[in-house]
């Protein structure tokens, strides 16, 4: 059995085989965040839902607005129907289980256009999925697409959904992780302004990075001995000092130190960023260290930018996330595209899953 079907191994079971009480009792929904109420969300989850199996063992739930998912639907005629849903309910397979936690007045909301109810409405998702999420309701969380500004607005001052998920969890030390097929990439520091960079970078922070992104792809991954590449900060990893210092001075001392620590894991670097993220992507290493924000989403979306999705590492909980924004350029034309969601989901289950397992096997990660 994988993580995303809930198929019995054995197809030949006897005839008392009980296979919609074998589908209850193994379901763990995955709650999903609508995101906001007049970006893409609504309508990247109903081509999602309009797509999805209708067996698996993590079946999502929408936590979001009924009305503005029945009224999306009706306009981009999708053949799927939003029913309400509370935690412990039996979820119908081939529904879209919503759990109603605004009720907007849909026709009066224009596409694009966030108002104070949409942005209240969108952090009230977010908060809803984290408690329930942390009660046991749901096997993880996925978030839909927000807007910062509009986060802002509502009186919610965080830079974006990593900072705000971390608050709720109360949670000091996190990560943000971009995964795909092909790339997975972990920023030491994440919302910062370029010119603040050199002076953020730590011999700490840059240890505690690799060790949270090694015990990650351990856990999360089922990546028994992860290869990890460290990126250096300026061009040619600094050439030996004649572009920059921080090489020299952090990120060589980090590596050397944290080699030593004992760690299950294979860490190299710091490696030019202009060559390491071609080795990455063509299989030579399972995660890319990187020193700012977009020296890893740069090249990771150059290769992700439809299917890939953003992880949070250090949480409490299993969250992963759409890779995209709210498009409010596009929202409510059906142009949306759900593969980075439908990845998303899918990224959720089989970290969720993973995470089961080692619990069964009672396996004790060195990282």
């Amino acid at each position: 059995m994988n993580a995303y079907t809930t198929e019995p191994a054995n197809r030949s079971s006897p005839p008392l085989f009980n296979k919609k009480k074998y589908y209850q009792l193994t379901m763990e929904p995955i709650a999903v965040t609508m995101g906001c109420p007049v970006g893409i969300g609504p309508e990247i989850l109903l081509s999602f839902f309009e797509g999805l199996e209708k067996r698996t063992k993590f079946p999502p739930v929408v936590l979001g607005d009924l009305a503005v998912l029945s009224q999306v639907a009706a306009q981009l005629n999708v053949q799927i129907e939003p029913v309400p849903w509370l935690p412990g309910q039996e979820i119908e397979p081939g529904s879209l289980p919503v759990m109603e936690l605004s009720q907007l007045n849909a026709k009066k909301l224009h596409w694009g256009e966030p108002i104070q109810e949409t942005s209240v409405a969108m952090a009230d998702y977010i908060r809803h999925a984290v408690q329930h999420t942390l009660r046991g309701d749901f096997a993880a969380m996925v978030t839909c697409p927000i807007s910062k500004k509009a986060l802002n607005n509502a009186g919610i001052h965080f830079p974006g959904h990593t900072e705000m998920l971390a608050h709720l969890t109360e949670t000091d030390k996190y990560l943000m992780m971009l995964a795909g097929s092909r790339l997975r990439v972990v920023l030491v520091t994440i919302h910062e302004p370029l010119a603040k960079i050199p002076e953020l970078l730590t011999i700490h922070e840059i240890q505690e990075c690799i060790r949270m992104t090694a015990h990650a792809l351990q856990k999360d991954f089922a990546i028994n001995n992860p290869r990890i590449a460290v990126a250096g900060l300026n061009p040619h990893s600094g050439e030996q000092g004649m572009f920059g210092q921080e090489e020299i001075e952090i990120i060589k001392p980090a590596l050397e130190q944290y080699n030593f620590r004992g760690c299950n894991a294979e860490v190299s670097g710091p490696w030019p960023p202009d060559t390491i993220f071609y080795k990455a992507a063509n299989g030579e290493f399972d995660a890319v260290v990187c020193m700012y924000h977009d020296q890893g989403l740069i090249p990771f979306k150059l290769l992700h930018f439809q299917d890939g999705v953003n992880v949070t590492l250090g949480l409490p909980i299993v969250r992963t996330s759409v890779d995209h924004g709210t498009a409010y350029d596009i929202a409510g034309q059906g142009k949306a595209d759900s593969s980075s969601l439908r990845a998303a989901w899918q990224m959720a289950a089989e970290i969720a899953y993973n995470r089961t397992q080692q619990n069964r096997s009672l396996k004790k990660w060195v990282c």
